[in-house]
């Protein structure tokens, strides 16, 4: 008689630990296999599940190799889904909680950012792994959508557990996820809401937008302050017939004030002063040139010198080798002299490589304004912003190399010194001024504002929005059910099923993070669906509200890339029947 052979620890699996695959002793292997011990396994498959080939043929392949077989590692992929799902679940929406992260050395980051939570979080899990990396490909795709991605990928496991444990295959639960995922597809292109651009774009649809994704990320007044400001940025720098550039929004930080300090400004701030105390401070009407010109001396990239034998031969030779960077100040000085001439414009100069002392004083007597080491990241923005050219050479300096500014002065707090460059006319480039008291809000207000941006700007690309708070979800889930199921045969009909309860968890999860019943709001929703009514989830009150008339929009590329990747992923997991840790280390004699 056989003895019982034993089971994978699934409380070890819950906790996420890969537990090696039981070894067997010659008295415990059968010797002989008669009928009665033959009936006798296949009534208890777990009992012949140890000894199958795959997993003896990897035993032999690595005798170290850890394996998980069938069922054990199809619970402890679903089980690393529904974990990674309660971690999130609760930042979802206006009414999401915040998390806080520390460190190991004590430093503390408040957010509700998925994408934020899933790159700071040290996640050891495999699976958790493949899903927090499908959810950050998502943000950094379309810019949002990171926990609802994690969520719905959750559900879905979830729900084909639900089949699975009812004796339905695996292979089953995913035909009926990718017919699902097909109809949901088409579906949301009927659903969209068409958006003009054209040369002008429709202002008020674009705050919609950025107001939506805001209040996901912070407090009412804040989002509604920020909205305008986002929306008012991307348009500066947008160009008819060419792509958004956002690396053209500069997102500058003071911790100074309070977080509706936060403001928007048409030109550039860079995070440095002049360097010689007799320059103005504040300067109107500025003529701007960027440039990208040594003017300091510079040591010769060999070793070199010069001999002397008196110390007037000595003299001449060091003004001969300052010559050369002085006649390059006396070319910007001459420039200066001609476009402002007679009038009361002054002339800055913001150059990319070094201003020695000597040229400075030089550039301060000529009452010229210049900061050296500019970042080079601003040295473009500079020309969007002003007007201009960049130029790499004094040599052959007109004004129409010049940019122009209205006001450029300089800020100091603390010990840190910042110059402001404003009033410009066309700007193409534009900076977000951010502040705030602490560290903390202003990790929070860059993470939103970044998001921000991205919404406007795929809300342009795509020429599109989709009603939100939750109404696509609930009017996926019923087409879905009411028509699309009917249409399936065969047993694929229950993933079709589960696909469409999976869709559901985004409402679910809004009432729930708002303190509403969820299978009250749910009835409800689903009630003036079938009415005929596109209708969303009020959080405050949990009654039916019309998306559109409420201004709430979601972004159409994330739905789109939502309803892409999760089932993706889900059936990928599903099919899982072995899972194998065999490194190369594992290899080697202990």
């Amino acid at each position: 008689m056989l003895k019982k052979y034993p089971k994978p620890n699934l409380k070890a699996l819950e906790a996420n630990i890969i537990q090696p695959s039981p070894t067997f002793t010659s008295e415990q292997l059968p010797l002989s296999r008669s009928s009665s011990s033959s009936s006798s396994l296949l009534q208890d498959p777990d009992r012949f599940q140890p000894i199958k080939g795959s997993n003896m043929s990897v035993r032999v392949l690595n005798p170290n190799a850890e394996v998980l077989n069938k069922s054990a590692a199809l619970h402890m992929n679903i089980n690393a889904a529904k974990g990674l799902q309660d971690v999130l679940k609760s930042n979802l929406g206006p009414k999401g909680t915040i998390k806080m992260l520390v460190g190991g050395a004590g430093d503390i980051k408040l957010t509700k950012d998925g994408n934020t939570l899933l790159k700071e979080m040290q996640i050891q899990n495999p699976t958790a792994i493949m899903i927090a990396r499908t959810a950050v490909a998502q943000d950094d795709t379309s810019g949002d959508g990171t926990t609802s991605t994690v969520i719905f990928i959750g559900e879905l496991m979830k729900q084909a557990e639900r089949c699975i444990d009812e004796g339905m295959h695996p292979r089953v639960v995913v035909d009926g996820f990718e017919i699902a995922k097909k109809a949901t597809l088409e579906f949301l292109e009927k659903f969209k809401t068409p958006v003009v651009m054209g040369d002008g774009p429709d202002k008020e649809m674009l705050k919609m937008v950025a107001r939506t994704t805001l209040r996901t990320k912070l407090y009412e007044a804040l989002a509604d302050q920020l909205t305008d400001i986002v929306v008012n940025s991307v348009l500066c720098i947008r160009k008819p017939e060419e792509p958004i550039d956002l690396f053209m929004v500069e997102i500058m930080h003071m911790r100074h004030k309070f977080d509706v300090d936060t403001r928007l400004v048409e030109g550039l701030v860079l995070d440095h002063g002049s360097r010689h105390p007799d320059m103005k401070r504040r300067a109107e009407n500025c003529h701007i040139l960027t440039c990208n010109v040594s003017l300091e001396y510079e040591k010769s990239e060999i070793n070199a010198g010069f001999f002397y034998s008196n110390a007037e031969q000595r003299e001449a030779m060091v003004a001969a080798e300052r010559r050369s960077v002085d006649e390059r100040v006396r070319k910007i000085i001459a420039l200066k002299n001609k476009v402002c001439n007679g009038t009361e414009d002054n002339f800055v100069v913001i150059n990319q490589k070094g201003i020695d002392p000597p040229s400075l004083d030089l550039l301060a007597k000529a009452g010229i304004v210049a900061l050296r080491r500019a970042k080079r990241r601003n040295m473009e923005r500079l020309v969007l912003a002003c007007g201009g050219e960049a130029v790499n050479s004094v040599d052959d300096l007109t004004a129409d190399c010049l940019g122009w500014a209205g006001l450029v002065y300089e800020h100091v707090l603390g010990e840190e010194k910042y110059t402001f460059v404003e009033n410009v006319k066309h700007p193409n480039s534009c900076t977000i001024l951010i502040k705030g008291p602490n560290d903390h809000t202003i990790a929070q207000i860059k993470d939103a504002v970044r998001d921000g941006l991205r919404a406007v700007k795929n809300t342009i690309e795509d020429e599109a929005v989709v009603r939100g708070a939750g109404a696509f979800e609930v009017a996926a889930r019923q087409h879905l059910v009411n028509v699309v199921k009917k249409t399936v045969k065969g047993r694929a009909q229950l993933g079709v099923q589960a696909f469409a309860d999976a869709l559901l968890i985004v409402p679910k999860t809004l009432a729930e993070n708002s303190g509403l019943d969820t299978q009250d709001v749910i009835i409800s929703l689903t009630g003036e669906h079938d009415s005929g009514n596109v209708v969303g989830l009020n959080q405050h009150t949990g009654d039916p509200i019309d998306p559109e008339m409420e201004g709430i929009f979601d972004n159409y590329a994330v739905k789109r890339q939502l309803i892409n990747s999760g089932p993706v992923i889900a059936s990928q997991l599903l099919l899982v029947d072995e899972v194998i840790r065999a490194g190369r280390n594992m290899r080697k004699p202990t």
